[in-house]
């Protein structure tokens, strides 16, 4: 779940303790995040995008003026 929230596979590397990155590679191919559910939110103004980022939620892309956030369940 750590890769899952980070993208930092470094930081994973290092959480278990493993000698070499391969190993990691293997265990972070293993778990598939597919199917995964988010809360999706939507922002127009700074004010919002705050709260949102506030939230915990992450930013995803914009489309027509209108900035996508979101964060798992």
């Amino acid at each position: 779940m750590e890769y899952a929230k980070t993208k930092d596979i470094l930081r994973v590397v290092e959480m278990l303790e493993h000698r070499d990155i391969k190993t990691t590679l293997v265990y972070t191919q293993l778990v598939s995040f597919e199917g995964d559910e988010y809360y999706v939110k939507t922002s127009r103004t700074l004010e919002e995008d705050k709260e949102l980022l506030e939230a915990g939620l992450e930013y995803v892309t914009e489309r027509d003026g209108v900035k996508i956030y979101r964060k798992r369940k």
